[in-house]
């Protein structure tokens, strides 16, 4: 989702199915609100669903406190260098970007330039931190190696968040057949 877009002012794209008798639900997703409805359901009695939809989301996005904009990823990015690396690093830039669509992160280091998919704003923060470590190390650590991974495994929640982002690859392997 972009910067400056809330659930509140997301565009809503309603799916209706047949199969579906009684329950509402949505989703954040591609930068709109998806709702999908009973076929059966009219406009009128689905608007009231759609105001609560975005009132529950807009409570979640704004309770989850994972940084929106670069700023505050640099800011956590200051946070977990002090944390995890003695505050020895130094890098360019560290930002979201909305082309990564394979992968949650990358580094090179050469430059010193770190970007995170914007796929990671709607994740939990205990999850971006973890990327954020990954792609830190290998400013140390170019490569996967055991020195690299001695690094990246001082954040405690290391194995949960991998475990967390292979749940949500195979989710969306599922959903492309």
């Amino acid at each position: 989702m972009p910067d400056n877009q809330t659930p509140e002012t997301l565009p809503v794209v309603v799916i209706r199915s047949r199969r579906r008798k009684k329950t509402i639900s949505g989703e954040i997703k591609d930068g709109q609100l998806v709702i999908r409805a009973p076929a059966r359901m009219s406009e009128a009695e689905l608007q009231p669903h759609i105001e609560s939809l975005r009132r529950k989301l807009a409570r979640k996005w704004k309770a989850r406190k994972v940084p929106r904009s670069d700023a505050e990823l640099e800011k956590l990015a200051r946070q977990i260098n002090r944390d995890y690396f003695e505050g020895r690093l130094n890098w360019r830039s560290v930002r979201f970007v909305s082309n990564q669509r394979k992968r949650y992160g990358s580094c090179t280091p050469a430059t010193r330039d770190i970007r995170l998919s914007d796929r990671l704003r709607t994740m939990p923060k205990w999850v971006l931190r973890y990327v954020l470590v990954h792609e830190l190390a290998h400013l140390l650590e170019p490569n996967h190696s055991a020195a690299f991974w001695a690094l990246v495994n001082r954040y405690p929640l290391t194995e949960r968040a991998r475990g967390y982002l292979m749940a949500v690859g195979l989710e969306a392997l599922s959903q492309d057949r």
